[in-house]
């Protein structure tokens, strides 16, 4: 398969990056990713992504004791399974995002875990093992960054990828590959990119891809031409693929109003703004602001409110706290690494912010974790927001006193494993190493944690529930 763009030559561990990321043209996001391929090309050469000959499978369970599971420290999180990226089929041996399904007959439960040249499908059978299924590859080229989110039974997959449009995927198929009538005896099977999917190649590269089950919409955002984020009729900003009908997506148009968008949570508003409740409102986090996006009428949407935060330096990824949707957690990518604002020590920092008022959000706070690390991505459940934090691995927090007092002085770490044990010696360091993302949505209880250099992780949090009740 050809290699062309420039994260896909780091993906490869190539030397050198093509022109178009120079520091006159570049946004935010084309400086972030030129940082991450110098990182991830240096630990390439120090085979840090040696595949299964490194990190071997598992099979049994590993529990958390005395903070450690096998070489991880851990709290209250213990490892069931894993597989490394070369066990799941994978010969570039490298990680990115990861989701899941749900089977709503059988309630067999499935991971879909992103790797740079495609994505391997997972089961998460009793106890928390992992059977690996099969596989399907990139669209176009080998990229470092690749998005999946789903709805219903299908997944769509997004790739920061030349042409590489997005990939629809019945995950129905996966029942097929190990019948529930002959469960012992399959074989992986890597899916075709002609006959097993539908492709959406009315927008060619993204960055992400965010999910609206509620409104059977796929937002692809951080869409480019080449190298420039920028240089397309969105701006990079939401482009909009309304899935109503997964096997002939079309797209009402895009949205370009705020510039690059790089990752948002959509939601059908009951919040306390009045004027805004039913209405589809856009959490969105973009390089330098929360922006808060009326996008109801996909011919006319509305910048609602654009809020900066001190310490902002890349505005990444977030989500909201509670249900009355009063309340949002935001991370930041770049402030622990380029040492701003209350991340200036190099600990994570995740801030807060209260949304009840939709046209003007405040930052009311932010939580420390205890060791340093970048932040990547989180998800909100039941109080508990499970962080993935680069380096120091799944982090999971009660965030649930956000209302007793919305400065997180009160936010306590109840349970953490850290897939990158390179970095404990030092508590951790600001790199771009580790943890991409986690998938805590299994009624099983069971998390899936994808590292870029190892392979996926299954997992089960043991600590104590939210404190409170939101």
């Amino acid at each position: 398969m050809k290699v062309t763009s420039v994260v896909a030559a780091a993906a490869l561990g190539a030397t050198t990056v093509s022109a178009g990321l120079s520091a006159e043209a570049a946004s935010k996001h084309e400086e972030v990713m030129a940082l991450k391929i110098k990182q991830w090309e240096t630990a390439r050469a120090n085979g840090l992504f040696g595949g299964s000959k490194l990190y071997k499978a598992l099979f049994s369970t590993i529990p958390c004791k005395n903070g450690k599971a096998g070489e991880y420290g851990c709290n209250n999180v213990n490892l069931q399974a894993f597989l490394s990226h070369e066990d799941l089929g994978s010969a570039s041996k490298a990680g990115n995002d990861i989701w899941g399904w749900t089977d709503k007959k059988s309630k067999r439960e499935f991971g879909i875990v992103g790797q740079t040249d495609g994505v391997a499908f997972v089961e998460v059978t009793g106890l928390g093992r992992l059977e690996y299924l099969g596989r399907l590859d990139t669209q176009t080229d080998i990229v470092s960054w690749r998005d999946i989110k789903v709805i219903g039974d299908y997944a769509y997959i997004g790739a920061e990828a030349n042409n590489h449009g997005i990939q629809i995927f019945d995950l129905r198929k996966l029942l097929e590959v190990k019948p529930w009538w002959n469960p012992w005896f399959y074989k992986p099977k890597t899916f075709s990119k002609e006959t097993d999917i539908t492709l959406f190649a009315g927008v060619g590269a993204t960055h992400n891809l965010v999910a609206h089950e509620e409104t059977n919409m796929i937002y692809a955002v951080g869409g480019r031409s080449g190298a420039n984020a920028r240089n397309t009729p969105c701006a990079g900003g939401m482009f909009m693929v309304d899935v109503s009908n997964p096997l002939k997506p079309v797209s009402p148009g895009c949205i370009p109003q705020d510039g690059y968008v790089h990752d948002a949570q959509c939601v059908i508003y009951k919040g306390p703004t009045t004027a805004y409740k039913g209405r589809e409102v856009c959490f969105n986090f973009n390089e330098d602001t929360l922006t808060v996006m009326d996008v109801t009428n996909k011919s006319a949407p509305i910048v609602i409110s654009r809020t900066p935060y001190e310490g902002n330096a890349y505005s990444h990824q977030g989500w909201l706290i509670d249900d009355a949707q009063t309340f949002l957690l935001l991370d930041d990518e770049l402030d622990e690494q380029n040492k701003v604002g209350p991340a200036a020590d190099g600990r994570t920092t995740t801030y807060i912010f209260n949304v009840a008022n939709l046209e003007a959000p405040i930052n009311t706070g932010f939580y420390k974790s205890p060791a340093k690390s970048i932040d990547h991505n989180q998800y909100v459940i039941d109080g508990l927001t499970y962080q993935a934090n680069y380096g120091s691995g799944l982090r999971i927090v009660d965030v649930s006193s956000v209302k007793v007092d919305p400065t997180g002085a009160k936010f306590t770490e109840t349970g953490f494993f850290d897939c990158h044990p390179e970095d404990d010696d030092v508590n951790g360091v600001t790199e771009f190493l580790g943890t991409w993302s986690v998938y805590p949505y299994f009624k099983s209880g069971y998390i899936l944690l994808n590292s870029i250099e190892r392979g996926v992780y299954s997992l089960k949090y043991t600590g104590k529930k939210a404190q409170y009740k939101l």
